[in-house]
């Protein structure tokens, strides 16, 4: 359950994450204008409190392990909002990172 609880946070962080700088990106190099940037602001605002409730208390293991999140995250947002395709080295680099999520978060570790 706290592997499951973990995971979600992840997604949760990089929706706020990669959602934030993409609505920043949408004012600034679209010229969506300010609220666009707002947005983008208060989401990655609330990215930041959302690392925080990651039940590992480790904040460089967190952030480390979040990076691979953000690695495939981004590709995801780029195909899913932007009409990104992905080539074979994305898709292989992201999952590279997902599995060292895997290992930095979830590995049995003593004590």
């Amino acid at each position: 359950m706290i592997t499951l609880r973990s995971a979600a946070l992840f997604v949760l962080a990089a929706l706020c994450e990669i959602g934030g700088a993409w609505l920043i990106w949408q004012a600034v190099r679209e010229h969506r204008g300010w609220p666009w940037a707002a947005a983008g602001v208060v989401a990655l605002g609330v990215y930041g409190f959302v690392a925080t409730l990651q039940p590992d208390a480790s904040f460089g293991r967190i952030l480390a392990a979040y990076g691979g999140v953000f690695v495939a995250g981004s590709l995801l947002w780029g195909v899913l909002a932007d009409g990104f395709r992905p080539d074979r080295y994305d898709i292989a680099g992201a999952l590279i990172c997902l599995a060292g999520v895997a290992v930095i978060m979830y590995a049995p570790r003593n004590g």
